[in-house]
């Protein structure tokens, strides 16, 4: 569940963008970079050198988790019997097996929250197994079926007082009951007895923790005056970076993963950050969260999941094993991806799958005809999702109208999704370029959806219908044959800081006619925040990479005063790059120097300026585990700037 517009309640007067605009928020926004914090609680620099790999290393979510979650179904008209009855499809169709396990009630399960000693109360007239005689409610019978079945589950809350059908859902007949002490079930102030009562007593493996409770609730609103909450300013201002409060927002975060730490001293949990790509989490989901949300709610509405798609597939050097980007749940068999639009609905399969997205079915499993049954069980396009190496597909070619996207699995091989964004036929050529391969040796493809083989030398061009979207495995001679680019290992790097001082709106993300407002305002506006992260084969600003007129294919962009994190996994002997200032960047005062660490040693370095030509950084890697590349800029200028460390590479 997201932050959706008053506009769908009568009770509210105006658009949510309306609302933000008149909230006042808690606290000045804190936009630039903190330094990085270490267990011990003091602060470092954090372009120094760690010499070590510095995200939690974590038990779950080695993969992007799969499983079922109740509310694109149902909403908050969810019951025990649907939720079971998900569950058994799972079993019953053979998905289990593919690894779709986690079984995830979302918002509507609560009665209220016992004032007496804070312990909350599940609704039973919808779960009646939670109904124990003489005893507090309990979800334990539940889960333990679920268990019992082979399968996970999972819970829902907000990460403030009040949850999101609170402001968003007010006639739902499962709303929390009683004063206003009573219907606060949100995590805030209850963080560890929730999570402890979640995870310990009632036995769940995931939480998904949303965000509206720090967002919606501010004083003198009228969902605050008209339902007698608590009102809560404001940390979160989704129309604004500048006036959310990004440290609060993430401490509330860290709060509940530690909560959840101490409930789960063997890590078997899942937790799902669920605040819409606000207050940038792009930058450190991955040290709270093994999932995180990089946009507003999906809608069963093409356009919409264009938006949803545009705000993870570009930030690729920001997920990996333990940590996903996270574009919502599937919508597949509802709206433009039901039964009737098959093209489109495996298009959103599959995109979600090169992509690494969590693969979470929302649709009634009950009465699911076999025609989506088979998208969500196609074998081979989930064994692109889950596979081991974790790296998330990267942008090879890309406009408004067709792009390439192009994944390194484990076995050596590509998989590669060609994706017609519009409603013409569109012919899309592939080369073997794209993949990375030599384009003097033949290039063999399976098609991942009718298993057809094509085959081909150099390039190859496909016709795709309105919304299709072809995805294939690729094998063939790699063009880099004695090692690999960085970029197409991104699973094995950590932007650990990627030079954005202040968090800008990404222009690129599609804009949609909005799907609760319409055209009733001004538009919709670029509001998550990653232009000017980390890119793979890109600068941070989408242009080709470009040193004095040299440019490359293939590489790492980013701003200067950054560093990133590279794990030496398949003991590569040289790193090897072409590094300088980006043709691309406004700054052309400042120099910068390039880095490059193995295990914190200093390895090689060298200083550029813009229109130098680029330069050859190489180091030996002998025994080294983790390497780090740094740019740091003399900072004569307060504009950004764009380094290109091209070609860069690990070499055997």
């Amino acid at each position: 569940m997201s932050v959706r517009h008053y506009l769908m309640s009568t009770a509210l007067g105006c658009t949510l963008g309306c609302a933000l605009v008149l909230m006042p928020v808690c606290a000045t926004a804190q936009t630039a970079p903190s330094p990085a914090t270490t267990q011990a609680g003091a602060t470092r620099d954090s372009l120094a050198p760690s010499g070590r790999w510095s995200l939690p290393e974590r038990q779950q979510a080695k993969t992007p988790p799969m499983g079922w979650n109740s509310w694109n179904a149902f909403r908050t008209e969810v019951d025990e019997a649907k939720v079971m009855g998900a569950a058994q499809k799972l079993v019953d169709s053979g998905l289990s097996k593919l690894g779709y396990v986690y079984v995830n009630i979302d918002d509507g399960w609560w009665l209220k929250r016992r004032t007496s000693d804070g312990r909350m109360q599940i609704r039973t007239q919808i779960f009646p197994s939670a109904a124990v005689p003489g005893k507090d409610p309990s979800f334990r019978a539940y889960v333990d079926k679920v268990h019992a079945m082979g399968l996970k589950a999972g819970i829902y809350t907000d990460v403030g007082r009040n949850a999101c059908s609170q402001a968003y859902d007010l006639h739902s007949p499962n709303l929390p009951e009683g004063t206003t002490a009573e219907r606060e079930v949100g995590l805030y102030g209850h963080e560890q007895q929730d999570i402890d009562l979640y995870f310990k007593d009632w036995g769940f493996d995931y939480i998904k923790v949303d965000a509206c409770g720090i967002n919606v609730y501010g004083p003198g609103t009228a969902v605050v005056r008209d339902n007698d909450y608590t009102a809560f300013p404001p940390l979160i201002d989704q129309a604004t970076i500048s006036r959310t409060n990004i440290p609060a927002v993430r401490a509330m975060y860290e709060k509940v993963d530690a909560a959840l730490k101490s409930a789960n001293p063997d890590g078997d949990y899942i937790l799902s950050l669920c605040n819409w790509g606000s207050a940038d989490v792009r930058t450190w989901g991955k040290d709270v969260g093994h999932m995180w949300r990089t946009s507003g709610d999906i809608t069963p509405n093409w356009t919409r999941m264009l938006h949803n798609f545009d705000s993870a597939s570009t930030r690729a050097l920001y997920a990996g094993p333990g940590g996903w980007n996270d574009p919502d749940m599937l919508f597949i068999g509802h709206g433009d991806f039901d039964a009737n639009h098959l093209t489109e609905a495996k298009s959103h399969f599959a995109l979600w799958a090169i992509i690494n997205a969590p693969l979470m079915i929302g649709y009634d499993l009950r009465e699911a005809p076999q025609s989506l049954l088979n998208i969500w069980g196609n074998a081979d396009i989930v064994r692109v999702n889950q596979d081991p190496a974790g790296h998330q597909g990267v942008i090879a070619y890309a406009s408004d109208d067709v792009q390439i996207i192009v994944k390194t699995l484990s076995n050596g091989k590509k998989a590669v999704a060609l994706f017609n964004r519009g409603l013409a036929k569109a012919d899309v050529t592939l080369t073997a370029g794209h993949l990375k391969f030599s384009d003097t040796a033949p290039v063999q493809l399976k098609n991942l959806w009718d298993k057809s083989a094509p085959h081909f030398t150099g390039d190859t061009t496909f016709s795709l219908a309105p919304r299709e979207t072809l995805i294939f495995e690729a094998s063939g001679q790699r063009r880099l044959t004695d090692g690999e680019f960085l970029s197409e290992i991104p699973g094995r790097i950590n932007v650990a800081d990627d030079g954005v001082i202040a968090p800008e709106p990404d222009p690129v993300v599609h804009r949609m006619t909005n799907q609760w407002g319409k055209t009733l305002n001004s538009g919709e506006r670029p509001t998550y925040t990653g232009w000017g992260g980390a890119q793979a084969d890109a600068t941070p600003y989408d242009q080709t990479l470009q040193i004095a007129g040299q440019t490359f294919d293939t590489g790492i962009g980013i701003l200067a005063n950054s560093r990133l994190e590279v794990r030496n996994s398949t003991g590569g002997k040289r790193f090897e790059a072409t590094v300088g200032i980006d043709d691309s960047t406004r700054n052309l005062k400042d120099t910068v120097t390039f880095l490059v660490y193995g295990d914190g040693k200093l390895l090689a370095q060298t200083t550029a300026s813009f229109g130098q030509p680029a330069q050859s950084l190489s180091a030996d890697l002998s025994g080294v585990k983790i390497v780090e590349l740094i740019a740091k800029s003399a900072t004569t200028s307060d504009l950004p700037l764009v380094v290109t460390w091209g070609d860069a590479a690990l070499l055997k």
